[in-house]
């Protein structure tokens, strides 16, 4: 039996077989990759200690919902998974081409040893805390759309945000802190609350952008079943 004619999990979800699941999946993989490059560098506006990845990562979190909200929470879990997977390639990756014998023109061999390094830590703490985040956003979603069906969107979005995105921070600051130099306990506080507010801030500032895709992938779904 094809993909195109699974059953959705309960009423109130598409089946992943369309056009626009794999679309949103290659999205949503790329800017976790993209992320996880750029996070290898702490970044610092005067007191506030970040990283990199803050300019795009938020993003995953609105595919993330997207997912969630259109095609349920194993169709969400699948996605997280696939962008991790790729995200392990992509390390494996980097690391036999440290291995490589470098042409004698190329200087740049020990700097590209140390982002490896850090990309690798932070693929690790990116696994752990993206996981545990992404799987308490999608089943929240779930969970309160159970209860709400086709209403409410906004808390489903806003309440996943909040919960998913501090577990996503506390794992992921917690082990990515030493990858990017931070070394005393209240640079990373800051790290950790900075992070948290400000991804959850860019979530609910995308939230009329995130209402529109979500509407318009309901509206050209054909199997998207409304929650009654």
């Amino acid at each position: 039996m094809t993909s195109t004619q699974e059953t959705p999990e309960h009423r109130g979800t598409a089946i992943v077989g369309s056009a626009y699941y794999p679309v949103l999946v290659a999205v949503f993989t790329a800017l976790v990759i993209i992320s996880n490059v750029t996070a290898t560098k702490g970044v610092a506006f005067g007191p506030i200690i970040t990283d990199g990845g803050f300019i795009v990562f938020p993003l995953t979190y609105v595919i993330g919902d997207v997912l969630s909200e259109v095609y349920g929470f194993k169709a969400a879990r699948r996605a997280i998974f696939l962008g991790f997977s790729m995200n392990a390639l992509a390390a494996l990756a980097f690391w036999v081409t440290i291995y490589l014998p470098a042409a004698d023109f190329y200087t740049n061999q020990e700097h590209f040893e140390n982002v490896v390094g850090a990309y690798t830590q932070l693929i690790v703490a990116g696994l752990a805390g993206f996981i545990v985040g992404q799987t308490i956003n999608a089943w929240v979603v779930v969970a309160i759309k159970e209860r709400t069906k086709e209403k409410h969107l906004w808390a489903r979005l806003i309440g996943s945000t909040f919960a998913g995105q501090l577990g996503d921070t506390l794992v992921f600051c917690a082990i990515a802190a030493g990858a990017i130099g931070i070394s005393t306990f209240g640079d990373f506080v800051t790290y950790t609350a900075l992070g948290w507010v400000y991804k959850t801030a860019v979530e609910v500032i995308m939230l009329p952008i995130t209402y529109r895709v979500i509407a318009a992938i309901k509206r050209r779904e054909p199997t998207y079943q409304v929650a009654v």
